[in-house]
This record gives C-alpha cells, structure tokens and sequence, in this order.
C-alpha cells in the first residue's frame, strides 16, 4: 500500500475554525429553514480552495473516456461528444419542466417522438418506447410486455430461456418479473446449441416464454444460427427477446428485427454515445414488434395530426420526421404495464442520443459499427500469440475475448493480475472473468473512439506484461505498483467492509 500517495479526507485536513463560506450572522437567519442551522452534526471545517482541490485531486485518481482508453469489454466505453452537452445545454431543453403540459412541450415532444421513430427504424421494429430509465429496467419493461402480451392471448408462461453466457442482468430480470431461468449451452464454436435449445424448450414445454438472447453475444460472436433459433423459438409459441448490450457492432449493418427478433432494449450509453457512470442518469428504450405495441410502457408519445389523441404505434407510416400542422401528444397505450418512473424518462439522455444520431446519420452509424470491429480484430491479431484466443477460429465483431490460461499455467499468473499489472501502463483493466464460460477470461473492447496509435500502445502493453510473466511474474502477481493503493485483501473488503472514517 502505498500510503503517501492517498488523499486524505476532508475530516483528516480539517482545522479548528476554518471555514467555506461565511454564514449570515444570527439575526439574519430568519429565512433559514432550522434543520440546515444543526451544530451537532459532524462536519469537517475546512477552506474554500483546500475542498476545491481535495475533489480536484481526487477527480484526477479517476479513470475516464476523457483521459484514457477504457478497454471494457461488453461495455462499450466510448466518446462522448462535447456538442451533445451543448445541444442539451439550449435553454429550450435546459429549461423545460417536466410538469409542462405538452401544448408547451412540443419541441421535447418532437425529439422524443422523433428518436422513437429512428430507434425502430435502426433495429427493424415497429415502435420504441422511451420510458424506461436504464438498460436493467429496460430489459425488465421488455420481459413484462412478453409476460402481458402472453396473458393477453390466455397463456400464462413461466418459464424464460437463455444462454449460459449471458449478462448477469438477463436471468436476474427473468426472475424479478416472475419467471423460472433456465439456461443453455454454445456449442464450442460459440453459436447456441441448436439441440441443448430444443431439448429446453421440449422439456420444459408450453411453459417457456422467450428466449433471452445478445446478438452479438457476449464472447463477442456473431451468432451464425440466430435465424434458425428464432425459428425454433418461435414455433414453439415463444417469443425473442434481444439484449442490446452489444448493438454497436451491428448498427447499420443487419437490424434485429429482421433476424427473428420480437423486444429489444437499447443501452444509450453503449452504442449512442450516452456517459457511464455515477448510478444515472440512463436511459435504456425498448423497441418492439407490431403485435406488442399496445403493451408499451406509459407515457408513449405520439403524433397527433388532427387534434385527437391517437392510439400507441401510431408512429409509423409517417414519412416525414415532423409534419406540418401536426401535434405531439402523450398517451397511455391500451394494454400498457403502466409507468417505469415519474414523468417521461431522462429527457437530456434522450436528447443526446437524438443529437448523435443526427448527426452521423445512417452511413456515419454504418461507419461507426465498421470501425469498432476493425479495432477489435486488430487487437485479436496483435494478441494472439501472447494471450489464448478463446475462438480462434472465429472473427470477432466488437470485442475480443481472450484468456489467460496460458500465464496461468506457466506462471501462475491470473487474469486478476495482469488486469492489475495495466494500471501500471496507465489503461483501466477490460473485463475479467467474463463471459463465465471461458476459465480467466480478459474481454477487450476499444470501440469505434480510439486511434490506431492509442490501440497499438494499448497492445504493446499487453505484449510487454505477457513478456514480464514470463521474465518475472512476480512483478505482475504483486501488481500495481503505481496507483495510490497496491494490491488489496479483496475478500476482507467484502466481509468487512470499511464504510465509515
């Protein structure tokens, strides 16, 4: 541990009498709510610009997409255009309430109404809705619009397949909205297992409702039988439902829609350029074929030309993004699993995305997808002789997954430790020990974002630590060396957590 470089905290630099801001005397505290005027809570004293530089500092121990490459696999950390903040920024947005009536929201209603409209059109759906306020409540808005539509038609199904590769969220939203999880294998190449799928679905019988799929999937594949499976799916009365954690690498390339696909969500903050972080905001629409459209999440907003309020899905079959003499409503769907969240959703997040989209257009997404899997495949070639590839076979789409099996058998070196050994190199580690399936895995995704040159140092990195293993591992086991904080007793910080100072 390397305590001389830890920040302190502010109870640590507080002095006796020190002081921010200077409160009004006594006498002229009349208005101050009394609860704000407490003594006996246990506030540091402290100075204006020493708190400014605490945070400073501390802001600066942090890893961002501004600062450095985040090589995340199945994150899909990538830029984060400064004109968004600068669109979302206009007072028109900036200032708009979310309990204005939509009379006086017409221009928000007209970006929300408009990104539902590219959303459908990008992933081959019907319609979108905008409600729900991250991708977790996303997929779970999605499983409960599967459960309503399956009830609607007098079946009640309890059973929701998915791959055992699959985000941690997919059977944790199965089971939260009430369904059974049962799980399924690839095969070695990576596709599903089109037989382990029809023993499931025949096991378990009329009682499976979906299935629970990412296309890309998590090892970073394309899966090659994914029309077969929705097929199969399908015929069994079932229905497919797609993650879309991984659609940056397809966008504008194929839409999911036309591959089988029955509910979708989007991660905003994955494929359209919408920050991570902090616990919100996010944002994570649900797109959706025909026969689900009425059981959208509420409020759906959609085009009013005549002055009535329209039934939901009438947002498609409009050629134009906004008509003239037309209006935007919000309305409840007929069968809707009802609201998500107060009002209607992240309204900045989902102008964002509106602003990035627009201004790509449809070759600028194409282009985008397309360079996300080149970076990918190019760290798939310069690593593939120093790390295990866990599909070698295969091409990757917009992460390559590797292993480090190999550093672990020679070594004893883990995919822990060269994670840690990377922040020596100054690169936030990618993913660890995901997908499940493969035994140490590092899954790496640079995205679209980053150069050839910030690619070829983020490799001759990994080359440099595979090459230190095999010279002197320790230096890697015992890794970083670097950061403020060395290697830590991860096991007592989870059973004895340190919550207070």
């Amino acid at each position: 541990m390397n305590d001389n470089r830890l920040e302190p905290t502010l109870h640590e630099l507080s002095r006796p009498g020190r002081v921010a801001v200077t409160m009004p005397a006594p006498s002229r505290r009349a208005n101050i709510p009394p609860e704000l005027l407490r003594d006996e809570l246990r506030l540091p004293e402290i100075s204006q610009l020493d708190v400014v530089r605490h945070y400073t500092r501390l802001s600066q121990l942090n890893y961002s997409i501004d600062t450095q490459m985040y090589p995340l696999g199945s994150c899909t950390m990538k830029l984060n255009p400064k004109v968004n903040d600068a669109i979302t920024a206009m007072p028109g947005f900036a200032d708009a309430h979310p309990m204005q009536t939509a009379d006086q929201s017409q221009g928000s209603l007209a970006v929300m109404h408009g990104l539902q409209r590219i959303l459908a059109e990008i992933t081959g759906m019907d319609d979108a809705s905008l409600a729900p306020l991250a991708g977790a409540q996303g997929e779970l808005a999605g499983v409960l619009v599967i459960k309503a539509y399956l009830e609607s038609i007098g079946e009640k199904r309890t059973t929701i397949v998915v791959p055992d590769s699959a985000h941690g969220t997919n059977p944790a939203t199965a089971a939260m909205a009430g369904f059974n999880v049962v799980a399924v294998q690839p095969q070695p190449d990576g596709d599903m297992d089109l037989e382990h799928l029809r023993e499931a679905l025949e096991e378990h019988g009329p009682t499976v409702a979906a299935l629970m799929i990412t296309q890309p999937s998590t090892l970073g594949l394309f899966d090659r039988n994914i029309v077969q499976v929705a097929k199969v799916v399908h015929g069994h009365g079932a229905l497919m439902y797609g993650d879309g954690a991984n659609l940056n690498a397809i966008t504008g390339q194929v839409k999911p829609g036309d591959l089988g696909f029955d509910v979708m969500h989007i991660n905003l903050h994955k494929t359209f350029s919408q920050p991570h972080g902090g616990g919100g905001p996010g944002a994570g629409p649900i797109v959706v074929k025909e026969h689900l459209v009425p059981f959208l999440p509420s409020p759906h907003v959609v085009l009013d030309a005549g002055g009535s309020t329209l039934e939901a899905g009438s947002n498609r079959g409009s050629s134009n993004l906004h008509p003239p003499a037309s209006s935007f409503a919000l309305v409840d769907p007929p069968f809707s699993i009802g609201r998500l969240g107060a009002f209607h959703g992240n309204f900045a997040v989902l102008l964002r995305a509106y602003a990035y989209i627009s201004s790509l257009g449809g070759e600028g997404l194409r282009a985008m997808s397309e360079a996300a899997v080149l970076n990918a495949n190019y760290i798939r070639a310069r690593l593939r002789d120093a790390y295990y590839l866990a599909h070698e076979e295969r091409t990757c789409m917009h992460e390559a997954l590797f292993s480090a099996k190999k550093q672990k058998a020679q070594a004893g070196v883990k995919a822990l430790d060269i994670a840690k050994r990377l922040i020596d190199y100054g690169y936030h580690p990618p993913t660890m020990y995901f997908p499940l399936v493969v035994d140490e895995a590092l899954l790496i995704e640079p995205t679209e974002s980053e150069s050839k040159e910030t690619v070829d140092a983020f490799c001759d990195a990994m080359l440099a630590i595979a090459r230190e293993v095999e010279t002197d591992p320790e230096l890697v086991r015992t890794a970083p060396h670097t950061a403020p904080l060395g290697r830590l007793d991860e096991a007592t910080a989870a059973r004895k957590p340190k919550l207070r100072w």
